[in-house]
């Protein structure tokens, strides 16, 4: 999605160096065509840079909250946006209210807030032991018992 929207920008510069030798009736089509690039760069940034991270964090917040491989409070945060954020998109889609302004700005804030404190808990401190893990830790040395040093 992001990548569609950098070129659907990029080809304005095209448009543009047409648009210096153009007249008329074909200066008015590069000048609607260049609009639309617009729009299209506008939906893939709603879509794939506000929408995307709402539902990551209703995916990866869930798996992290019945995990317990994190503290609760980190996926709680995700939990609690990622609907609000979702929320702020539909209502953005229905044209209720211009994009991350005023009131729809809100719904971000819990989101980068789950986003970065995942991230530095999980490089600081890591992931706590899960029961799964720790019982196939202890069943894995008896296997190589019987290998000889």
């Amino acid at each position: 999605m992001i990548f569609t929207g950098v070129i659907s920008l990029l080809s304005l510069v095209t448009l543009r160096q047409h648009l210096g030798g153009a007249a008329g009736a074909d200066a008015a089509s590069l000048v609607t065509t260049g609009a639309s690039h617009v729009a299209i760069y506008d939906w893939t940034f709603l879509l794939g840079q506000t929408l995307m991270p709402a539902i990551n964090a209703l995916l990866l917040g869930s798996l992290m909250y019945r995990s317990r491989l994190v503290p609760r409070v980190i996926p709680a945060m995700g939990l609690i946006g990622a609907p609000l954020l979702i929320i702020a998109v539909f209502a953005t889609l229905f044209a209720q209210h211009s994009a991350l302004t005023g009131l729809a700005a809100l719904p971000v804030i819990p989101v980068a807030a789950w986003e970065l404190s995942l991230g530095v808990w999980l490089v600081v401190k890591g992931f706590r032991p899960s029961p799964i893990t720790t019982g196939m830790a202890a069943t894995t040395p008896a296997a190589h018992q019987d290998v000889a040093v």
